[in-house]
């Protein structure tokens, strides 16, 4: 369904909700961008990220389009519910009691989803399927709903980072061996931060280069 005009998304945090929660560029910056602006936005991410099939995706993006008063107010529950995640997340990643309010919003999500899915067993592990019946519009939240708590109730929470870029702070999990990862992404955030660091360095020796002559 990836087709012309719609966002490529990076699934790379570690943990479903947290890419979910990185659906926002640039939260630091006097303008962060959204990158989820449409239902059909949504649809797409929940593709990549695998959590909609492309056949799911195709049948629920045309419901969309047919109902567009019911898909809009999914979308906004949505952010609502990723602005929650994030809240929550970032506070209790940085040893911060989290607002109750989102912590209802966010247990909301996850009764919703529960009642909307069913435990099975597969090979040597349990998962949570979708019950059976028609594609509900909401139906792209019940598996973030379900990764928001198991994070939150695990030891990952312990590992869950903030992306040190001041113009970024997207989440992600470290699973590094030392605990030591500052960046969302070495290829965009480590990157520019490996640049500032060395021009700075530049900077700094022509100083000294010019302090120096007579």
């Amino acid at each position: 369904m990836a087709g012309k005009g719609l966002t490529i998304f990076g699934v790379t945090a570690g943990r479903l909700c947290l890419d979910f929660a990185n659906t926002v560029e640039g939260r630091r910056t006097p303008t962060p961008r959204e990158r989820v602006g449409a239902y059909a936005e949504l649809v797409e991410w929940a593709r990549q990220a695998g959590v909609l099939t492309a056949g799911e995706a195709r049948a629920l993006a045309r419901r969309g389009r047919r109902r567009p008063a019911s898909s809009a107010a999914v979308l906004r529950r949505a952010r609502s519910f990723r602005e929650a995640l994030y809240r929550v997340v970032s506070a209790t990643a940085g040893r911060r009691l989290p607002l109750v309010s989102d912590v209802i919003t966010l247990d909301v999500a996850l009764r919703q989803a529960t009642v909307r899915s069913r435990l099975v067993a597969a090979a040597d592990r349990f998962t949570w399927v979708p019950v059976e019946g028609p594609l509900g519009l909401d139906r792209p939240l019940w598996a973030v709903a379900r990764s928001a708590a198991e994070v939150l109730a695990s030891a990952d929470l312990g590992s869950v980072r903030e992306c040190l870029a001041p113009e970024c702070g997207c989440l992600f999990l470290d699973t590094s061996r030392n605990r030591s990862r500052r960046w969302c992404d070495m290829a965009g955030c480590g990157n520019r931060a490996k640049a500032r660091r060395y021009w700075a360095r530049k900077r700094s020796m022509r100083v000294r280069s010019a302090g120096g002559k007579s």
